[in-house]
């Protein structure tokens, strides 16, 4: 569905697409109401739902069975993204679940055109692979700010319940050089996440930002992990608060931060 106006899609299934299921673009007051979508947990590319580029979203009581991301916003890759110049904006994510999946809400990694205010709440995760996920890497460029996440409960998340990575499908070499800022450089900032419980994860979060970009002002309230392999590292993060977390975890760590600046 591509540059269109006051899209209701209320009360419909979509199952075994060969690759993105649902892909709306460039579109203006979206609502997606009730619906499913049943893709193999196995099927490489089979996202549920990719919202690009879209302005004033609304995705509620949805149900989702993804073999990649579930619920996911992007705004372009790499330079068409940037020329094409499309935030995915105004967006509100409420009372859905997923299953499987890479993600239960993921934005990026094609997010060149930028992401901003984004509101999600009451949402379950069931055997995703990562809970809550944002992903991006040199080149995209693009900004994702003002993510307000809240009431989200996950269970049996084999990898991260939160992370943050901008070295998406790339490695952090030690001593590599760093480059200077660009529109090529990706910026996260301004994510608010509170009250998230998760029963079961590989790690309770992971940040990871860029040496010339950090992640900046990210915050982590009222979060409780049981039963998690690992608790909480974090890099190259500029303004990061946490709060009243619980991490029920034998990694006798805990919590692990480098190269971080400004940490309550």
């Amino acid at each position: 569905i591509v540059k269109s106006k006051k899209v209701l899609l209320e009360g419909v299934t979509f199952k075994n697409s060969p690759s993105w299921c649902l892909h709306p673009l460039s579109c203006e007051s979206l609502i997606l109401n009730d619906v499913k979508v049943f893709n193999p947990w196995y099927s490489q590319n089979g996202d549920a739902l990719d919202v690009e580029s879209c302005k004033n979203v609304l995705i509620a009581n949805c149900f989702f069975d993804a073999g990649d991301d579930a619920i996911c916003l992007k705004s372009g890759k790499d330079e068409d993204g940037r020329r094409r110049g499309e935030p995915c904006e105004n967006v509100i994510v409420r009372n859905n679940t997923v299953l499987h999946g890479h993600g239960g809400f993921v934005i990026g990694s094609e997010m060149s055109g930028g992401v901003k205010n984004v509101y999600v709440s009451e949402c379950s995760f069931i055997g995703t692979d990562v809970g809550l996920r944002f992903k991006s890497a040199r080149g995209r460029g693009g900004v994702v700010e003002n993510i307000y996440i809240n009431n989200i409960n996950m269970i049996d998340i084999p990898n991260d319940a939160l992370i943050a990575d901008l070295y998406y499908a790339a490695k952090s070499a030690p001593g590599e050089p760093i480059p200077s800022v660009s529109e090529e450089t990706p910026a996260f900032r301004n994510i608010y996440i509170s009250d998230v419980f998760c029963r079961g994860a590989g790690r309770a979060a992971y940040l990871n930002g860029l040496p010339e970009m950090p992640i900046e002002n990210i915050s982590i309230k009222n979060m409780v992990v049981t039963g998690a392999k690992e608790g909480i590292v974090v890099n190259q993060v500029a303004k990061l608060n946490i709060e009243n977390v619980e991490i029920d975890t034998p990694d006798q760590s805990m919590i692990q931060i480098e190269n971080t600046t400004d940490i309550t």
